[in-house]
């Protein structure tokens, strides 16, 4: 029998009970672009009783989608009556309805005052490969009273993820991947050719489902929930990756849209030159505002000291071999450097960052350990969840040869000369290297008659500020845009000024008038 383990990219960090409620939540799933989730849940019964809705069967299913959802208690919450679990039966390929089916999970959240119901909120956390289900099972920690009392929320596993269907690969194999910033043109050609062995191990261990994770398929999903659920409109809240769903949502059915808030948004509309570029300068910029900290705050263990000059003779060493994580006793590349580095960009956690830094100049073990950019398998399991193919569907990142990487490499390190790069832009570029997108960049074109949202913080290290601009720019007349002016990755649950533009935009559709930005929370 296989067993199977859900991979992460790194260990989510402790929970900081200070926080709000939804960032502390966020902060524990730091890995929102990077990880693919968390623990995997129970999966839920078949509608007839028999078995899971997911597993490497799954997806080949035929007979035709039914459009009806089977509601039942919770594994999670049996004795709560106002959240259901449910599946739904839905086409492989929406262009070919007819042919093989798979489960989608979902879940529920009632309104809490049914009298004051607006309608069905959609939260898509992103990824790709986070929990819609398990956001909707803890939407009282997750959105405003106000929101939970006047929609329905409603949260989806999207294709490919944790409940539904998961994509699963061969724990053997992905435990050899090579790595992730090639030195030289036989190591390119190493990963290229890794690549291809992974994705056909994948697809052979998924089954057709596999061909069908790109963001375009996951939207005709969320229509068919809708029209499972008799709701003429949808009210959205996207977060990080899961923007790309609603974009994609408002392009193919902008007249059932009622409202879209869109938090941390992901530009789909850059080239692969200023995906590199744009990654690197929100990455700098981000390492400038953890120096800027360090400089005014004497509780940070280098205050007083150059902090860029101390960065770089670090990454000097990294270069030279001499650099090491005295946890593991293993050499650290400047890539890796440089990732440990920015995991502490999303929730701004300086004086983590200092700390590490401190214990690397000093040749001590790093409390907490630091983040690695591989994937976590267990050779005791056979199959590894591994949700990132999904990524390669949607971006479409050709790189002409060794020469064309470093290339993009010279440009990442002229924009970003401490960091060198975004962390982020590279690993998710290598691992794409020779895949074709089914749903390559455009411009966004949308057409709706409602006003769209959107938020994001001057300083991200997954989605810049600049790429938000832009998506507003496409949206026209119609997008609207809030800036909180703080550091990390997800807006709307950091200040009471971010909390309250977003759930005033949700219940009366009421967007902040331009230019309106909210304070950053001090750190």
């Amino acid at each position: 029998m296989l067993t199977t383990k859900r991979a992460t990219f790194w260990h989510p960090r402790g929970v900081d009970r200070r926080r709000p409620p939804l960032l502390r939540r966020l902060s524990a799933v730091v890995a929102v672009l990077v990880a693919l989730s968390l623990n995997a849940p129970p999966a839920f019964a078949a509608p007839d009783g028999t078995g899971p809705v997911t597993g490497p069967t799954a997806a080949g299913a035929t007979g035709g989608w039914n459009g009806r959802i089977d509601w039942q208690a919770c594994p999670e919450r049996p004795d709560d009556p106002g959240t259901r679990c449910g599946s739904l039966r839905l086409p492989v390929d929406w262009a070919r309805p007819q042919g093989a089916t798979f489960q989608l999970a979902l879940a529920r959240r009632t309104a809490t005052e049914p009298a004051a119901r607006i309608g069905t909120l959609v939260y898509s956390p992103g990824g790709p490969g986070l929990s819609g289900v398990d956001v909707a099972l803890t939407a009282d920690s997750q959105l405003g009273p106000d929101v939970l009392r006047r929609f329905d929320i409603i949260g989806f596993d999207a294709r490919g993820t944790v409940r539904s269907n998961p994509v699963r690969c061969s724990s053997a194999l992905l435990a050899r991947h090579p790595s992730l910033t090639p030195a030289n043109a036989a190591e390119y050609e190493r990963l290229r050719t890794y690549n291809r062995q992974l994705r056909d191990d994948c697809r052979a261990h998924s089954g057709p489902l596999f061909d069908h994770i790109d963001s375009v398929s996951v939207a005709r999903d969320t229509d068919a929930i809708r029209a499972a659920l008799g709701e003429q409109q949808l009210s959205f809240y996207e977060w990080s990756y899961g923007t790309l769903i609603g974009q994609a949502y408002a392009e193919l059915f902008p007249d059932r849209v009622r409202a879209l808030a869109m938090d941390s948004v992901m530009d789909h509309s850059q080239g692969v030159r200023e995906y590199f570029r744009s990654g690197a300068a929100s990455n700098e910029a981000l390492f400038h505002e953890f120096v800027t900290w360090c400089e005014r705050t004497p509780s940070c263990t280098l205050h007083g000291r150059d902090v860029p000059a101390l960065f770089d003779r670090l990454m000097r060493r990294a270069d030279a071999g001499t650099l090491v994580d005295a946890a593991t006793g293993a050499p650290l590349t400047w890539f890796e450097l440089g990732f440990a580095t920015f995991v502490n960009f999303f929730d701004a956690t300086w004086a983590d960052l200092a700390n590490m830094l401190l214990a690397l100049e000093r040749g001590e073990a790093a409390d907490p350990p630091l983040a690695s950019p591989m994937v976590s398998v267990d050779s005791n399991e056979e199959l590894t969840e591994y949700a990132l193919p999904a990524f390669c569907q949607d971006w479409s990142l050709p790189v002409d040869g060794f020469d064309g990487w470093n290339r993009y490499l010279q440009l990442s390190r002229a924009t970003a000369p401490h960091l060198r790069a975004s962390p982020l832009v590279v690993r998710f570029a290598a691992i794409c290297l020779g895949w074709t997108a089914v749903n390559p960049q455009h411009r966004l074109q949308v057409r709706t008659s409602v006003p769209l949202l959107v938020l994001n913080g001057r300083y991200d290290p997954a989605t810049p500020y600049d790429g938000a601009l832009r998506v507003v720019r496409q949206l026209g007349r119609q997008g609207h845009l809030l800036t909180y002016e703080g550091s990390g990755h997800a807006s709307y649950p950091r200040t009471e000024c971010t909390r309250s533009y977003v759930e005033r935009y949700l219940i009366e559709r009421a967007t902040p008038p331009a230019g309106t930005s909210c304070p950053a929370v001090p750190a």
